[in-house]
């Protein structure tokens, strides 16, 4: 269903340039967006495909306003990349209503469960005893809130969630198809050749505003809780392990690690594939490249890198063994710097 111009400016606010009747079918990047669809330009360096694109109208800042208009119809806002991202938000309300409140007859439900108003709940879904899922919250097809949990207003949990025993999870939060929030944390204590299992008796606590990606798992605490602040972004495919905190609005991307009791600041960043190792402490402001692997503490601010660059097999072969002999190449560097130590004390004049 077509959304025109006027109803975009009066629902989002920005400066319409063009006509308000201006019919929109779709958003669609700026390359590749044709008659009917929005496109935006957040960065000088696309600048030049405004002058390209087929797109019926433009979402722009004020530096680029008179080179749109050259073009056709606009909407100037202060950051376009953030118009951008609620346009999209508003898009799929008006496109993809929130399903209806009720629960599915498939769904099983205890009795001791409280749901409150507007929640809707799936076919196959279970609410287990003593859970509460505050108002508006959807919880998918096939998802397992297990006995106590706690999931706040207006949190949608995708089909096939975990969300165990205890555990809560924040208002407004999503979570994707295939996360599991609060299994058993890896603790086993060594005995006679053997593994005893350590009972994890903590839950997961995760505020409100997280976003938490597809088949990305979350152990629950051994003791004291694993804990999530508010505005937490993580991708598909995360490992966070018991005891773990991740400080306020920090972002992880996909297939990252993150061992036992690490402690994360806020507003970090980590790149994906890279490994966190347990109980070391990122402080606020940290942020990590893809694919390095953390190894000590970082307890200063700032952009951190951590990997082995990528060759020709045969270069990083040779490269390898090179670094296998760092260690005697410092003994000797270290054994000829203190030979000329003794030389000069034993001969000053030389």
């Amino acid at each position: 269903m077509a959304r025109s111009l006027g109803e975009i400016v009066e629902a989002l606010g920005g400066t319409l340039h063009g006509a308000p009747d201006t019919p929109i079918q779709r958003l669609a990047p700026l390359g590749t967006a044709s008659a009917g669809e929005l496109a935006f330009v957040a960065q000088l360096r696309y600048a030049h495909q405004i002058d390209t694109t087929s797109a019926s109208a433009l979402i722009v800042p004020e530096s680029l306003k008179e080179r749109a208009l050259a073009r056709g119809s606009c909407i100037v806002t202060g950051d376009p990349y953030l118009y951008f991202a609620k346009l999209t938000q508003w898009w799929r309300r008006e496109h993809e209503p929130l399903p209806e409140a009720g629960i599915d007859p498939l769904a099983s439900v205890h009795p001791s469960a409280q749901l409150d108003e507007g929640v809707s709940v799936g076919a196959f879904a279970v609410v287990a005893r003593d859970v509460h899922v505050a108002r508006g919250t959807h919880v998918g097809a096939h998802t397992v809130l297990g006995p106590g949990a706690r999931v706040g207003a207006d949190t949608w949990l995708h089909p096939r969630v975990t969300v165990g025993a205890r555990c809560q999870v924040g208002a407004r939060c999503v979570v994707h198809s295939g996360a599991v929030i609060g299994a058993d944390g890896f603790g086993f204590a060594p005995h006679e050749g053997a593994w005893v299992k350590i009972e994890q008796l903590g839950a997961v606590r995760i505020g409100d505003d997280v976003e938490i990606g597809a088949n990305t798992c979350i152990d629950r605490g051994a003791l004291d809780d694993t804990v999530i602040e508010q505005g937490v972004k993580l991708d598909n495919l995360i490992q966070i392990g018991h005891n773990v905190r991740v400080g306020a609005h920090t972002a992880i991307a996909g297939c990252v690690g993150v061992a036992g009791s690490a402690d994360i600041g806020a507003h970090c960043t980590v790149g994906g594939g890279a490994v966190v190792l347990g109980h070391l402490r990122l402080v606020d402001g940290v942020h990590v490249s893809a694919a390095s692997v953390v190894t000590r503490s970082l307890l200063q601010p700032g952009h951190y890198t951590g990997m082995f660059p990528i060759d020709d097999n045969a270069t990083w072969e040779k490269n390898a063994a090179s670094l296998k002999q760092l260690n005697r190449l410092r003994e000797r560097v270290k054994a000829a710097e203190h030979a000329i130590e003794q030389a000069l004390q034993n001969n000053p004049k030389s």
